[in-house]
């Protein structure tokens, strides 16, 4: 089975690759590994949420963008070199606008972690880093950015 049949048996089907806000590219792939600008939680070209976790935006609803913001970046490496030559997920790095004493990012990012495994089972895990910010860029919630390895010459 390929990773794109998987997304298929899923029912999750990749977006379009949300434009760039600023002066960066969505991927950049360097030797075996792709590396996605932080995406954020864009659905059919537009910001899902505005606000900070703990206040405006429950955990559960964070942790829903954060698998929104993964999606997007998926969409980004596929956009890239195509999904189906994923060989791994090696690192996700999430960021939550935190409300003052949320404590939570880990259960957050999780939403992107879990996408991840569904999709790549043992081939998704990965090591990752979730860090509260004060602020993100458009006022979203969550941002997410990926590394992952692809095949050889893909």
């Amino acid at each position: 089975m390929t990773w794109a049949d998987r997304l298929a048996e899923l029912g999750v089907e990749l977006p379009s690759v949300p434009a760039p806000a600023g002066a960066y590219v969505p991927a950049v792939r360097s030797g075996d590994l792709v590396f996605t600008a932080g995406q954020v939680p864009f659905v059919d070209g537009r910001i899902a949420a505005t606000g900070k976790v703990g206040r405006e935006i429950s955990p559960e609803e964070a942790k829903a963008h954060a698998r929104t913001c993964a999606l997007n970046a998926l969409a980004a490496v596929h956009d890239l070199v195509g999904i189906d030559n994923v060989v791994r997920v090696v690192k996700v790095v999430g960021f939550v606008a935190s409300a003052e004493g949320f404590t939570g990012q880990p259960a957050v990012i999780n939403g992107a972690s879990e996408l991840l495994g569904e999709v790549f089972g043992d081939a998704g895990q990965h090591a990752r880093s979730a860090v509260g910010v004060a602020e993100l860029p458009l006022g979203v919630p969550v941002e997410v950015e990926l590394t992952v390895e692809v095949r050889e010459g893909a």
